[in-house]
């Protein structure tokens, strides 16, 4: 038999406090107990005591906000589940970086599954927390997260020269000739990286456009830095010339 599992919610709204409450009680019997807190401080003190096995926080907060709760935490050894109301690109942030998360209101599908998840939950840590800051806030990021089967591997963007979609997977090719795996379609990996200097050329690429050493207008060919010839499709090569202003 499966561990039941000790849960703590902190939300500074007692109506999603007890919602998620009720939705955790009804339809996730792996949880055995739940505490629940609407002030981070008052939740900080619990936890130095009473350490969880899962923790569902907001990061909207007064005074400290979940991010800051989780950096006065570390080391922590339980699982953590966002429960967000931040728009679709933060979303997409919580959703490349391997990290559960339910957007209020819980769904209760999205929540049995998240609490069926957190046995094999990687910890997070504070490069994590970090990197998950900055694109919620839309700054720029340096690096990116990249599951793998021992944790995260965390990846500068100018490493990549290229992806490559293979259905539902990409595969990252980076400096060094080294390659990552990735069980994210091209289209998600896009919608993260497309704010920095990165480039769909077609419909199974996505290029670092600070690694391209040769482009052919005529054969529709680009040359990367490691030497991989790679097609830019017709209905991106414009797009493709106008980054560089070329004439």
């Amino acid at each position: 038999m499966a561990k039941k599992l000790n849960a703590i919610i902190l939300d500074d709204e007692e109506d999603a406090v007890r919602l998620l409450q009720l939705q955790l009680e009804k339809h996730c019997p792996e949880i055995e107990y739940i505490s629940t807190f609407t002030s981070p401080v008052d939740a900080l003190e619990f936890i130095a005591i009473n350490a969880p096995d899962v923790l569902f926080i907001d990061i909207d907060m007064p005074v400290l906000n979940g991010f800051e709760v989780l950096e006065k935490l570390i080391p922590f050894k339980f699982a953590v589940i966002f429960v967000t109301a931040f728009n679709h690109y933060a979303i997409k942030a919580f959703k490349f970086n391997a990290i559960d998360y339910l957007l209020k209101p819980c769904d209760t599908g999205d929540l049995k599954d998240a609490v069926k998840r957190i046995s094999e939950s990687g910890k997070l840590n504070y490069a994590t927390i970090d990197t998950l800051k900055k694109q919620i806030k839309g700054d720029l990021i340096s690096k990116i997260a990249i599951p793998t089967q021992n944790g995260i591997s965390f990846i500068e963007l100018d490493e990549i020269i290229y992806v490559e979609s293979n259905n539902n997977y990409c595969k990252l090719f980076l400096t060094n000739n080294r390659t990552l795996m990735l069980a994210k379609t091209l289209k998600e990996v896009f919608e993260v990286l497309e704010l920095s200097h990165f480039f769909r050329v077609h419909r199974q690429y996505i290029i670092n456009l600070k690694l391209v050493k040769h482009l052919s207008k005529t054969d529709l060919l680009l040359t990367m830095s490691n030497n991989t010839e790679l097609p830019i499709s017709r209905t991106q090569k414009e797009k493709l010339l106008a980054q560089y202003n070329a004439f």
